[in-house]
């Protein structure tokens, strides 16, 4: 399998998808911020620095936003949606967070995606550290893709 950000000589490069067709795409992506139950009572009832699952979810949105300022070889993409979901769960205990990213384009938003939830789980952990400085991120990963020419992909258990 030969890997698309190298090109014949082994040299990195921004892969050319100028030929590529402009298709419907869309990433998910989860991550988990594992906590203690007290930060998590924290979390949903409003820390020192305000609202910290409002804070998260716009930062994940800025995230997505600026994922090729941040990761050197990604295009930058119109990005049609991005929504991410915070949810509080007690049997963690910890946070699970889960972003949607959209185009209409001729790559994908994975990174957009992991680039979301990374940075809600950093700005969690940012609003928390206060309370808890050894809480955990975890788990992040990509749940499923569609659109391109590699088609559907979705995550196993």
């Amino acid at each position: 399998m030969s890997l698309t950000h190298f090109d014949a000589s082994g040299q990195a490069h921004m892969v050319d998808v100028s030929a590529k067709p402009d298709t419907a795409r869309e990433a998910v992506a989860e991550g988990l911020v594992l906590m203690s139950a007290e930060t998590l009572a924290l979390a949903q009832g409003g820390a020192a620095k305000g609202d910290v699952l409002g804070v998260a979810r716009l930062a994940g949105i800025m995230g997505a936003k600026r994922t090729s300022d941040l990761i050197p070889l990604c295009h930058p993409l119109p990005i049609a949606r991005v929504s991410l979901d915070l949810t509080p769960d007690p049997a963690l205990p910890g946070i699970r967070i889960t972003a949607t990213v959209r185009t209409t384009g001729k790559t994908g938003v994975e990174m957009e995606a992991l680039t979301a939830v990374s940075t809600a789980c950093l700005t969690v952990y940012d609003m928390l550290k206060a309370a808890q400085k050894d809480m955990r991120i975890e788990g992040i990963r990509l749940l499923s893709k569609t659109g391109g020419k590699s088609g559907e992909f979705r995550a196993q258990p």
